[in-house]
């Protein structure tokens, strides 16, 4: 078993989001009015950035306090850095 925690709990809203994307396509393949798929685009965007938060508090509250209990500077930094780096990749 991996020593990374579960996410299960985001699960229920991966499906929400997957079917908010297949009732997308299926207006896209309708031809409905353009600001209402973009309505829709909005709101999976935003489901998705929930997910993501979920994910990222999972992880500070696992694995970067084992990080930071640990003792070992090096392992606690790289870490943060880790994060750091995807917060300004995807600003």
């Amino acid at each position: 078993m991996s020593d990374h925690p579960s996410h299960t709990e985001q699960t229920p809203r991966l499906n929400r989001a997957i079917g908010q994307l297949e009732g997308i396509k299926r207006m896209i393949g309708e031809r409905q009015y353009c600001v209402d798929i973009l309505t829709q685009l909005r709101a999976v965007r935003s489901a998705i950035k929930t997910i993501e938060l979920g994910v990222l508090e999972t992880h500070m509250k696992s694995c970067l306090t084992k990080s930071c209990e640990c003792g070992d500077e090096t392992v606690r930094d790289t870490q943060i850095a880790e994060i750091m780096q995807l917060l300004k990749k995807y600003e």
